[in-house]
C-alpha cells in the first residue's frame, strides 16, 4: 500500500489492527502514526483507549498485554509504540508473534520503525504483513525530489514551474518533512489561480533567486565565469545558508547527470529528462553544458570536486583556509 492510499483509509476509519512503519525516511512513518494517533479517538478518549510506549523503554511483554485490553469508552483503543527500533526484536518477539496470529479486533497497534529497514525475510515481517499493513518509507533519491514537490503541490491544488521547483530541490536536499514545511508555506501563500513561480521561492522560502546552488550549475554549464565567481563570493559570505558541503553535493550531483548525458545514444529531449530524472524544461540546459564540457573535462571536474570535498573536511587543506577560499579555488579549476 502506498502512503497515501493508507491514510485514505484512515481518514474513512477503515483500520487494520496492526502497522509496521518502517523505513529510511521518517516522514511518512510520522504522518502516518500521527494521523492515527489524532485522527482516531477524540480527546475525551484518549486518556483511557490510548497508550503511547517508546521502544527502548518497553518490550513486548508489556505491548501484548496492554494490546489484549478491549477499550473503555470508544470503538478502538490504539496503542503507539514510537522509536520501535530500540525494541529487542531478536529477544523476546514471540510474545508479539502470538499476539499477531489472533490480534485483538479492536485494537490499533502501531509500530513506529525508524531509521532502517525491518528485515522482511523474517516470519515477524510476513506475518505483520499478512495480518495488517507493513509499509517501507523510502529514502528519496536527489533527482525524485523536485517530482515530489510538483506532485505535492499538486495534490494541494497548486501548479509550480519547474525551474522553481529544480531550486527548491537543490537548496532544500532529501529531508521530506522539511521540504513539506516549505511546500505548506507556498500553499498558504501564494493563490491557487496562478503557478507558483521563482520569484515565490524566493519570497516565501529565503531562497537568493539570484544567488544559490542551480544557479551556480547554470553559470558553470554556460562558462560564465563572472555570474559564477559572484555567486561562490556571495556563497562565501553567507556560509550558513550556503554550507560547502551542500554545494559541491548540488555540483557533483550536476555533472554527473552531464556526463551520463555524452553516453546517451538518443539525445532527444524525452528521453534525456528520462535518463538524467530531470523536467524536459531543462534538456537544452544540458545539451549546452556538453557542448562546453567534454568527456575528458567532465571526468578532470569530478576529480577536482572529490579533492575539495576531501579538503573542506580537513585532508590536505591548509589550517587557515576558510570554506570560501576553497570554494574560489574549486570554481577556478572547473573553469579552467
Amino acid at each position: 500500500m502506498s502512503a497515501q492510499s493508507i491514510l485514505s483509509d484512515i481518514k474513512q476509519r477503515k483500520f487494520k489492527p496492526l502497522y509496521l512503519l518502517h523505513g529510511e525516511e521518517s516522514y511518512y512513518i510520522d504522518l502516518i502514526s500521527d494521523s492515527i494517533e489524532n485522527g482516531v479517538l477524540d480527546d475525551s478518549q484518549k486518556g483511557f483507549d490510548q497508550t503511547i510506549l517508546y521502544g527502548k523503554d518497553t518490550d513486548f511483554s508489556t505491548i501484548v498485554s496492554a494490546a489484549k485490553r478491549y477499550p473503555m469508552l470508544s470503538e478502538y483503543q490504539v496503542i503507539l509504540v514510537k522509536e520501535a527500533q530500540g525494541l529487542r526484536w531478536k529477544g523476546d518477539d514471540d510474545f508479539l508473534m502470538k499476539y499477531i496470529d489472533q490480534p485483538t479486533p479492536t485494537t490499533i497497534l502501531v509500530f513506529a520503525f525508524k531509521h532502517g529497514k525491518f528485515d522482511k525475510r523474517t516470519k515477524l515481517y510476513k506475518a505483520l504483513e499478512k495480518k495488517g499493513v507493513a509499509f517501507e518509507s523510502e529514502k528519496l533519491y536527489d533527482n525524485k525530489v523536485a517530482p515530489w514537490i510538483v506532485e505535492e503541490l499538486q495534490r494541494n491544488g497548486q501548479r509550480v514551474h519547474p525551474q522553481a521547483a529544480a531550486l527548491m530541490a537543490d537548496y532544500l536536499g532529501t529531508d521530506l518533512s522539511k521540504i513539506a514545511n516549505e511546500v505548506q508555506k507556498l500553499v498558504l501563500n501564494v493563490p491557487k489561480d496562478r503557478e507558483i513561480s521563482v520569484q515565490d521561492i524566493e519570497q516565501n522560502i529565503g531562497i537568493s533567486k539570484d544567488f544559490n546552488v542551480f544557479e551556480l550549475n547554470s553559470a558553470l554549464g554556460k562558462r560564465e565565469v563572472l555570474k559564477a565567481v559572484q555567486i561562490v563570493d556571495y556563497f562565501a559570505s553567507n556560509p550558513k545558508s550556503n554550507p560547502f558541503v551542500v554545494v559541491i553535493g548540488s555540483l557533483a550531483g550536476y555533472f554527473t547527470k552531464l556526463l551520463k548525458y555524452h553516453y546517451l545514444p538518443d539525445k532527444s529531449s524525452a528521453v534525456v529528462a528520462k535518463e538524467l530524472g530531470v523536467h524536459p524544461f531543462f534538456t537544452k540546459e544540458y545539451d549546452m553544458a556538453a557542448r562546453n564540457f567534454n568527456r575528458r573535462k567532465l571526468f578532470d571536474v569530478l576529480s577536482v570536486l572529490r579533492e575539495y570535498d576531501l579538503k573542506s573536511k580537513g585532508l590536505n587543506a591548509g589550517p587557515n583556509t576558510s570554506d570560501g577560499d576553497l570554494m574560489r579555488e574549486m570554481i577556478f579549476k572547473i573553469l579552467n
